[in-house]
């Protein structure tokens, strides 16, 4: 749904990019696939029909048979629960999705989610998409991150670099031209220019990007396994690839001061 953000565009053409991209690859079986339902404007809510109808659309964008982890991207108050997972059941029992997570759900929601998976006997959500990032922590942390470790699960955080705030390209007084800038906005404040010249120090003496510090920094927290980073240029990707392992003393310190 991401793609219907741009002027001109209805939604899914990023899948149908990425689906010619396979097929004039063959490369399929080394990509994996992660797609959403729920909030694309022709396609909104989670359920059954909406599910089904919307699997089928990006099936048929990727050109694929199958979608490896298939999202509920937001909850739907107006479908019950049940409703919803049996219709992922479905999918999955047809082979059309090989495993189902949530994305911005509350602690209280996901945990309902898992128990009527189990009691229906039902496919459950086996993952966690949220927004958690070094200086938005607190509603992952103080409630979902132990929901998530009580049931054996991981998340994946979007928005890992604080809508682009922890890339290294916002300075204290600099004006900087970007689409994303007004969602960084939220973030320069004192609290997050403290935590910059904290991710400068380290990363300079690591000899990495900012952005590399702002990921291993999510990285090494409870529960994490991927953190999610956008790229626009190669540039910003080479960035966001670097690779650092952080001393427990730089966690320590980076928590700290977002604390």
């Amino acid at each position: 749904m991401y793609s219907e953000w741009a002027p001109g565009h209805v939604g899914g053409e990023s899948e149908t990019i990425i689906g010619n991209w396979m097929k004039s690859r063959g490369n399929r079986g080394q990509v994996v696939i992660a797609s959403k339902v729920c909030k694309l404007s022709t396609r909104a809510g989670l359920s059954p029909k909406n599910i089904a109808a919307a699997c089928d659309d990006s099936l048929r964008r990727l050109q694929t048979d199958f979608i490896d982890l298939y999202y509920a991207h937001a909850e739907d108050p107006g479908t019950p629960i049940e409703e919803t997972l049996q219709a992922f059941n479905a999918l999955v029992t047809a082979g059309k999705v090989r495993f189902i997570a949530s994305s911005n759900f509350s602690a209280g929601s996901m945990q309902a989610a898992l128990e009527a998976s189990l009691s229906h006997k039902l496919a459950a959500f086996a993952g966690v998409q949220n927004n958690y990032n070094l200086l938005f922590r607190s509603e992952y942390e103080n409630g979902m991150r132990d929901t998530v470790a009580r049931n054996g699960l991981s998340i994946m955080p979007y928005f890992g670099l604080a809508r682009g705030f922890l890339s290294g390209k916002y300075r204290r007084g600099v004006v900087v031209e970007s689409q994303r800038a007004n969602g960084a906005a939220e973030y320069q404040n004192e609290r997050g220019w403290r935590t910059l010249e904290a991710i400068d120090e380290i990363a300079e003496r690591h000899k990495v990007s900012v952005a590399a510090v702002a990921l291993a920094w999510l990285r090494a927290q409870p529960t994490v396994s991927t953190p999610i980073a956008s790229a626009r240029t190669v540039q910003q990707l080479a960035e966001i690839m670097q690779q650092v392992t952080l001393a427990p003393s730089e966690i320590g310190a980076l928590s700290a001061v977002t604390a």
